[in-house]
């Protein structure tokens, strides 16, 4: 039996300036531009990605994420998920041929996040000059010191975490991993859910913002905990702020680093954590004082890390803490209480 969906199969996200978002993740961070369209949407990759692409960076008024694109388990799964989603009272679209792969289906599910399904995709056929000496890597290893391995994981922010998860487990069949709730309050704030063994390729932070199909970050993967530090270093030096990290996650037990492309997108870079193959598990609940955010409960998170795009002038942004209506005080970051970070 396969599976609904495979994997997370690229992004798209838009720019306020794609020329400097482009050469941002081409100069300082170590994707390779493949393609660009007269608009200036530009096709980038990881070294290690399977497919022609990892991120496409689109023209916009304000960062945004545009689509979340995921391969299915089948061409049959395809069809099949296409009449869940419908049978829910989506319609969506149905698209014959669209950015260098096949058939597709997308839809904008009920919190306002737009999704993209698909089955045929070419592999990545590298020239001859990027070819790896290694069989199984689709192309050599980037030299660049900060270039990411993988596309990882999309962080969205919904106005109702739980309900954002049970849709999405019902209709395409993720696996609910964990939850953080608030300890003195009866909310819950941030969910991690999967298509695989990974501990989640898709994150929902809680959002009291007027703006539905915002977004917290994109992530990507390394192989190892020293090359996440070998990018933050290589990051700072040629200008960029770290936002938050290095440090670990309790959930997922991912090593992590956030920061921002000049568009304004917080960006992540992950490596190690867990991997689960359980196919009936429950998940957990954490709260914030178990160290869900940071395991060793020992630092505080920075305020600007509560913020989600595209932003909502006058609104408190989504937080893995969350926010509701007159609560703002005391939910807006509580990670930000030395211990919780």
């Amino acid at each position: 039996m396969t599976n609904t969906l495979a994997h997370l199969a690229h992004l798209e996200i838009a720019s306020p300036d794609v020329e400097a978002t482009a050469a941002f993740f081409e100069k300082n961070f170590g994707l390779r531009a493949v393609s660009r369209d007269e608009d200036g949407t530009t096709y980038l990759r990881c070294w290690g990605d399977y497919y022609p692409y990892s991120l496409i960076v689109s023209p916009g008024d304000e960062p945004a994420l545009v689509n979340m694109a995921w391969r299915t388990g089948s061409a049959d799964e395809l069809e099949n998920a296409a009449a869940r989603v419908r049978a829910k009272g989506i319609e969506g679209t149905w698209h014959d041929k669209r950015q260098g792969h096949g058939r597709s289906f997308q839809f904008t599910g009920p919190y306002g996040h737009t999704m993209e399904l698909y089955w045929d995709v070419p592999k990545h056929s590298a020239s001859a000059e990027l070819a790896s000496i290694f069989p199984d890597r689709p192309e050599k290893r980037s030299s660049h010191a900060a270039a990411p391995r993988f596309l990882d994981h999309v962080t969205i922010a919904s106005s109702d975490v739980k309900g954002f998860a049970a849709w999405y487990s019902e209709v395409l069949g993720f696996r609910i991993m964990a939850y953080t709730d608030i300890e003195h309050a009866d909310i819950t704030v941030f969910s991690v859910l999967t298509t695989n063994e990974k501990s989640h390729d898709l994150g929902v932070v809680l959002d009291s913002s007027t703006r539905g199909g915002r977004v917290n970050h994109i992530a990507f993967w390394t192989d190892s905990i020293q090359e996440l530090l070998v990018a933050a270093d290589v990051l700072m030096e040629n200008g960029t702020h770290i936002e938050y990290g290095p440090s670990i996650h309790g959930i997922g037990e991912q090593s992590f680093l956030y920061f921002r492309e000049p568009g304004g997108m917080r960006i992540e870079l992950n490596t190690h954590g867990y991997r689960n193959y359980v196919p009936d598990w429950q998940p957990n609940t954490w709260t914030p004082a178990l160290g869900s955010n940071s395991i060793y409960r020992n630092s505080a998170m920075p305020e600007s890390m509560t913020e989600c795009f595209p932003p909502d002038a006058g609104k408190p942004s989504a937080t893995e803490e969350g926010v509701v209506p007159g609560t703002e005080a005391e939910l807006l970051n509580p990670y930000a209480r030395h211990g919780r970070g």
